[in-house]
């Protein structure tokens, strides 16, 4: 166990790895597939150079599918993201499990009529990592790489930090989740694809990286007046281009824990400060009590 998180490795009653600790860099924007697609591509190739060519081995075939990626795979991939064909892409290390290496990416037509009217909808893509990647390259190599994914992206918000990823939407899955969530706070819980319905240009909580872009970062008066309300030691606010900021939570990303008296005050205080602007999901989700749910959305500001 790092002295910085929890080392998770929670196997199903078969055995199949469904949780584990990890990082996952998010990314939402309030923009059309047709705008975001060359941006999402170019962020993909700079993930693919950091991790590996031959990492990424499997693709989703839109059939509930998981195909091998091969050079002809690859292409007819490019070819279907560039063309919009499809709105939901993903590409990952492992499908039998939990992947140490993950890409996703939702896209939204915000021109279709039936979407138009829907203010919460956004283009949101996701780059998950090991904490075996932070530990090989270091937390300045992980916000390096978060700083490279994010600069073509036209992003509203964005976070990078610890997360427990998983096989979500199982029994075993949710019913672990809940007993862990509130002890190490500072380890999210993403769920891209419900995201990209849901936060609009809302914000999704502190991480340990967290990138504001318009409007949140204009009405808190761009990065010079955010960084007027921060006072934590170690927290920086980190003027991008566009607009657009980065607010850094320490020099590593911190999992907390509650039983061990680590609450992240950082955290709380930035969640304080974005608490207007701060994303809420929507319950029941099917598995997880509800009150722990309710408890874990407040968990840095109760």
């Amino acid at each position: 166990m790092s002295q910085h998180y929890p080392r998770i490795r929670f196997h199903d009653r078969h055995g199949a790895l469904i949780i584990r600790d990890g990082l996952k860099i998010c990314f939402y924007m309030r923009r059309s597939l047709q705008e975001v697609v060359p941006a999402i591509l170019h962020s993909l190739e700079v993930y693919v150079r950091a991790v590996g060519p031959q990492t990424l081995a499997w693709h989703w075939d839109h059939e509930g599918d998981w195909g091998q990626l091969d050079a002809a795979a690859w292409q007819t991939f490019k070819r279907d993201i560039l063309e919009s064909r499809w709105f939901h892409h993903e590409l990952t290390d492992d499908p039998s499990g939990v992947p140490a290496f993950h890409f996703e990416y939702f896209g939204k037509d915000l021109d279709h009529p039936l979407v138009r009217t829907e203010p919460t909808m956004a283009s949101s893509v996701g780059f998950w990592l090991p904490t075996e990647f932070l530990e090989q390259h270091g937390p300045n190599r992980v916000r390096e790489l978060a700083l490279e994914l994010a600069a073509p992206l036209p992003f509203n918000s964005g976070h990078a930090g610890l997360s427990f990823n998983d096989i979500s939407g199982y029994r075993e899955t949710e019913q672990e989740l809940s007993r862990l969530c509130l002890r190490y706070p500072g380890m999210d819980m993403v769920e891209v694809e419900s995201l990209s319905i849901r936060i609009g240009t809302r914000v999704k909580g502190p991480a340990w990286l967290t990138f504001l872009g318009q409007p949140v970062l204009g009405e808190l008066g761009g990065a010079e007046g955010l960084r007027a309300r921060l006072s934590s030691a170690g927290t920086t606010v980190h003027e991008l281009a566009a607009e657009r900021a980065l607010v850094t939570l320490g020099p590593w990303p911190e999992a907390g824990d509650t039983e061990a008296g680590q609450h992240l005050p950082a955290y709380r205080e930035l969640a304080r400060v974005l608490e207007p602007w701060l994303y809420h999901s929507r319950g029941p989700w099917p598995y997880f009590p509800e009150e722990t749910r309710l408890r874990w959305e407040r968990r840095f500001l109760d």
